[in-house]
């Protein structure tokens, strides 16, 4: 594999944390992320769109500009199928991606209970200035099953 290829993969290398001492003005502005938030960002789970779908949300975060779509199929109270959409950073995209992981098959009231610290926690931590794209998924899910609530309580 040729460097700067298609197939290279060693651009994965400046998001791992490294052994290297960094000097202490840059600290603060370097971001290292872990082998499962790589893999999480790297090839996301759950992408994409659920036609006629049961539940829906868009949510954002103006101060940096990331946004998700979230689709939920619900049967018998358990979450059956989810995808998203999301535009953003590593962090945003991967915690996307975990909370659609953590979500699928859960009961909808399982889901409710699902924690920002639950998706951190599954990916092994994030850098702490990133802890904030792991609001978008969990809010989304949570905007998405009150869709699919509402939407429910008008078919009754």
């Amino acid at each position: 594999m040729k460097p700067g290829t298609q197939d290279d993969d060693s651009w994965k290398d400046l998001y791992k944390n490294t052994a290297e001492p960094v000097e202490k003005n840059q600290e603060e502005s370097v971001l290292f992320y872990n082998e499962t938030v790589i893999d999480h960002f790297t090839n996301p789970r759950n992408v994409g769109e659920i036609d006629n779908a049961d539940g829906f949300a868009l949510v954002g975060d103006p101060s940096c500009g990331d946004q998700m779509k979230l689709w939920i199929k619900v049967a018998a109270g358990h979450i059956v199928d989810i995808k998203f959409k999301s535009f953003g950073c590593p962090g945003a995209i991967a915690t996307s991606s975990m909370a659609t992981t953590l979500a699928m098959g859960m009961s909808l009231d399982e889901a409710k209970r699902l924690t920002d610290d639950d998706i951190v926690r599954a990916l092994g931590g994030i850098p702490s200035n990133k802890e904030h794209c792991s609001l978008m998924g969990v809010g989304a899910l949570q905007a998405a099953i009150r869709d699919y609530e509402q939407r429910s309580s008008k078919k009754s």
